[in-house]
């Protein structure tokens, strides 16, 4: 899951939000300088990911970013999740989503003398561009899909990507309407 979907799975815990969000950037022992919450939020991140991965709907649908992406399908559907997730009733949070963005915002800025400094740099155009308000929107996926491919070590940066999510938009869909369900009960089980 992308970014979205791990601060929402942090369930209103703002060091399991932090932890969860910054789990990618903190490598080895660097774990140890975080308090124990950031940590167990770190954790929650990796058995997020790995849940995700080895989930049979998800190994199915990211074969629909085969051709596209080769082996960064996973991150194209994990940013496709978070599209459905911004625009699914039934996980809405009360607040509304441009109300929870602006409270992870503030949980994070709360803590940004802990946070590692690569996320920091990145965590600048988060907010600017107030990234879980706006994955609801194509342009901001699209925008994410080019950030993913200028990223990616083996993958053109001309990679029609974007356009198998828009061919696929509803099959992917169906993936996360299947997917979101299991994941959201097996955090709920371990946190």
């Amino acid at each position: 899951m992308n970014f979205l979907a791990h601060a929402f799975l942090s369930f209103d815990n703002p060091d399991i939000l932090v932890g969860n969000l910054i789990a990618d950037m903190v490598k080895g022992k660097q774990m140890d300088v975080y308090p124990s919450e950031i940590r167990r939020g770190i954790k929650i991140h990796r058995l997020i990911d790995s849940f995700t991965d080895s989930h049979p709907v998800t190994l199915e649908a990211k074969k629909l970013f085969q051709e596209s992406a080769g082996r960064y399908g996973s991150s194209f559907l994990d940013v496709s999740y978070d599209h459905f997730l911004a625009l699914d009733p039934l996980n809405q949070p009360k607040e509304g989503w441009e109300a929870f963005a602006q409270n992870c915002y503030t949980q994070i800025e709360e803590r940004g003398n802990i946070l590692p400094s690569i996320f920091c740099n990145m965590y600048m155009y988060m907010k600017s561009e107030d990234w879980f308000s706006n994955y609801q929107n194509m342009w901001m996926i699209e925008r994410s899909f080019d950030r993913l491919k200028r990223r990616a070590s083996y993958l053109d940066d001309n990679a029609p990507v974007f356009a198998d999510f828009e061919k696929n938009y509803n099959t992917i869909q169906k993936s996360y309407e299947l997917f979101f369900p299991d994941l959201k009960k097996y955090v709920e089980e371990i946190s």
